[in-house]
């Protein structure tokens, strides 16, 4: 069944409509859903697989992969990641998502808009929102797990905001031995500079990554950007 919209346009339209009718969030999710033919927004969701990118990278992963997602703000760059975790066990793997963007309330609340539920999880995926993230804490955090591991980090930016840690440049250096030493998959989502928006182009690339000091982005095997629900696989130059 063809949608009206992209999913995550239809996601926002859902989050507006909670907000301006006091509903909650699901609700309005399964009234949305409702309007494109569908019994429920889980519903919608498991039918949609041709507009599921998690699969698509999921299909593209190897072991010792660091990954970049890109994409503007509102085009489901973190949902994205977060379906990626909660996926990894197709890959048969277990799911870390760190984030330095969200609190515990606020990730229940957008796996609850993507048809998820966490209880369903069993140990098998991690979500990690502490203050404290980092290159090195991801690193640690993951020292003691023996079975492999999916990783996504939500955002590359924020990596670089205190000054106590290391320089972005020499965190993805750590984040790329530690994964083609242990064989785990790592995603790290990123902003992309508003300057795309005023450029003539149908998808952002490697060069409208923003980064606020020097990275060296041949560090990552693959790069993955989102815009107006489509995706563009690439790779680092």
């Amino acid at each position: 069944m063809q949608l009206s919209a992209p999913i995550h346009v239809l996601k926002r339209k859902a989050k507006l409509a909670a907000r301006g009718n006091d509903i909650a969030l699901h609700q309005a999710l399964d009234k949305v859903a409702i309007e494109e033919g569908f019994n429920s927004w889980s519903h919608l969701v498991s039918s949609s697989v041709h507009e599921n990118p998690a699969r698509q990278i999921l299909s593209q992963l190897e072991s010792g992969d660091l990954a970049l997602i890109g994409a503007r703000p509102g085009q489901g760059k973190t949902l994205l990641g977060l379906e990626l975790v909660a996926r990894a066990s197709d890959v048969r793997r277990n799911g870390y998502f760190f984030t330095l963007d969200y609190h515990e309330r606020d990730v229940a609340e957008r796996f609850s808009s993507i048809g998820i539920d966490p209880s369903t999880f069993k140990g098998s995926v991690v979500i990690d929102t502490s203050d404290d993230v980092s290159a090195d804490y991801v690193i640690n955090r993951l020292g003691v797990e023996k079975e492999a591991a999916l990783i996504v980090v939500d955002y590359l930016q924020l990596l670089d905001q205190k000054r106590t840690n290391p320089s972005l440049d020499v965190q993805i250096r750590s984040l790329q031995r530690y994964v083609l030493e242990t064989g785990a998959m790592c995603l790290m989502i990123s902003q992309i500079d508003r300057s795309f928006d005023l450029a003539e182009k149908s998808m952002p690339d490697i060069s409208d990554i923003r980064l606020p000091n020097p990275v060296d982005l041949s560090a990552f095997r693959k790069l993955f950007f989102l815009h107006d629900g489509k995706i563009q696989f690439d790779r680092a130059a």
